[in-house]
């Protein structure tokens, strides 16, 4: 009996006889014809060049993603994304990225004196509020009534939080539009429950951002308000401020608590203060640094290692 080989080799139809027939075979229907060597063709200067080039960019890239890595420089900035939604930080605060993990220390001086406006504001003024579809409002609110706001006194809130009380003093007369917003949003119970997303302790940024019920930056009332800006606009220790997209008018909830330097383009609505154990609660979170286990967006800053969430916050 032949052994198995694949059939039809011979032309009988008969099996061929093969010495290890479990063993894979490469059939020739004759020997091939012996062919002088060629010799291998040179890579031209120009491909060298090409090849050169592409490894050279594939380095770069790699070194690009290992320094800002993906929330920085590829998760996408539109109009109402997690970068859009912050303040921007300044060269020397980006540029400082690399260092948040030394200690943090406060800037000399103490409190920064507060902005004011040279021309006061009228009074009443009139506010508007923009509803807003794109942002996320998993908390239903209603926004405030659109019509006349006093541009004088004062508001105290209290913010009680899982690491202490912070005691603002809201302003009319920088920003009266942004107070009635926020009373209508402390008083609606908005911010209870949220926690504070991002920290920043790099020269030029240092501050606690907090206000938004989605909790990564990106959500809002569900309505717009409009910026209420003037030239003498800074940014120092103690102060509150609204945070916005890159948008003119497209504040709502989120603020951030300046309790160091910082150093950006007067652009964010000034409306209040922060009082003196309140900064000292911000300097305890600040020290605690950024928690390095959940994601920033690249510029140094983060969720804070010291959770802030506002049980509830209040005012009379």
């Amino acid at each position: 009996m032949s052994e198995p080989g694949p059939p039809g080799d011979r032309p009988d139809g008969s099996e061929p006889r093969y010495p290890y027939p479990h063993q894979p075979h490469q059939q020739f229907s004759q020997y091939p014809q012996w062919q002088p060597p060629v010799p291998p063709k040179k890579t031209s200067p120009a491909a060298i060049v090409l090849i050169a080039g592409s490894v050279i960019v594939v380095i770069l890239m790699a070194l690009a993603f290992l320094a800002w890595g993906y929330p920085g420089f590829l998760r996408e900035p539109d109009a109402k994304g997690a970068v859009g939604t912050l303040p921007t930080s300044s060269p020397t605060a980006s540029s400082a990225a690399s260092t948040t993990s030394a200690p943090f220390s406060l800037p000399p001086g103490g409190r920064a004196p507060m902005p004011k406006r040279t021309k006061p504001l009228a009074d009443p003024v009139t506010c508007a509020f923009t509803p807003d579809p794109t942002s996320p409002a998993p908390k239903k609110v209603a926004p405030p009534s659109d019509g006349p706001a006093s541009s004088s006194g004062t508001v105290p809130v209290r913010l009680a939080t899982s690491v202490g009380a912070i005691g603002l003093t809201l302003d009319r007369a920088l920003a009266p539009c942004t107070v009635v917003n926020f009373v209508s949003l402390v008083k609606q119970g908005f911010y209870d429950g949220t926690s504070c997303h991002r920290l920043s302790v790099t020269a030029g940024l240092q501050m606690l951002q907090c206000g938004d019920p989605v909790g990564d930056g990106t959500g809002g009332p569900g309505y717009s308000i409009r910026d209420e800006l003037f030239p003498e606009l800074t940014y120092g220790r103690g102060v509150l401020a609204m945070a916005k997209t890159a948008q003119p008018d497209s504040g709502g909830s989120q603020f951030f608590l300046v309790f160091g330097d910082v150093e950006i383009s007067p652009e964010y609505t000034v409306f209040g203060s922060i009082d003196d154990a309140g900064l000292g609660v911000l300097d305890n979170v600040a020290r605690g640094g950024i928690d390095p286990s959940r994601p920033g967006i690249g510029d140094g800053s983060g969720p804070p290692k010291i959770p802030v969430t506002f049980t509830q916050v209040t005012t009379p």
